[in-house]
């Protein structure tokens, strides 16, 4: 048998660390039936993802497998995630980007659908705006892209990749669906995924607020 195209020690340190997240964001109820995806980079043409259709709050060792920067899987016969090019594709362009976290949680889901009509949400004047890597001022605004959503990865990548040559970008929104986030490692992306998810239910809570 042909040795594996990386390290399996690497792949299990990321299992671990993958398992452990996800399993919290499904406690948080933010990966509804076996929605989301997750994943960390290994090296410079390998990440490691979760494994299609599982239940994120569940998962095990064996349900983190192994792609390619195209997508495609590496010493497995495991089917992964369709959404896998939107990760990748992070990693391919910014060799700096080591996490990615998918989730569906409901303030996510009901945002995009509100905000779908603009292509963002708008978000500006908050303290927690200081979350995001590079920003020093609550003075700002940060503009939360919102993509039509399309089984279509490759057309879906495509738009992604034309919104992260206008600047900085730390996730963005599919309509009906939820929200990408990343980082320089996980603790990043964390911390990005949740001041998201904070400030759309600020969002949220102002809006029903002065309906």
């Amino acid at each position: 048998m042909n040795a594996l195209p990386y390290d399996e020690a690497l792949r299990l340190d990321r299992a671990r660390r993958l398992v452990a997240t996800t399993r919290e964001l499904a406690a948080l109820g933010w990966t509804p039936a076996t929605s989301s995806n997750f994943s960390m980079r290994m090296d410079d043409r390998h990440a490691a993802i979760t494994v299609s259709g599982r239940d994120k709050g569940r998962l095990a060792l064996e349900d983190i497998m192994v792609v390619d920067f195209d997508g495609r899987a590496v010493g497995s016969d495991h089917r992964p995630s369709a959404e896998t090019l939107l990760h990748t594709q992070l990693y391919r362009r910014y060799p700096d980007i080591g996490c990615v976290l998918h989730t569906h949680s409901h303030n996510q889901t009901v945002a995009s659908r509100l905000w779908a009509g603009q292509g963002h949400v708008h978000l500006a004047g908050y303290e927690l705006l200081k979350a995001f890597r590079g920003n020093a001022t609550h003075e700002m605004a940060v503009e939360l892209p919102v993509l039509p959503n399309n089984q279509d990865m490759p057309a879906l990548a495509a738009q992604v990749e034309h919104l992260l040559d206008r600047g900085p970008m730390w996730g963005y929104l599919i309509d009906g669906h939820g929200l990408y986030a990343w980082g320089r490692d996980m603790d990043e992306a964390r911390r990005h995924l949740d001041a998201f998810e904070f400030l759309l239910a600020c969002e949220l809570d102002l809006r029903r607020l002065n309906a």
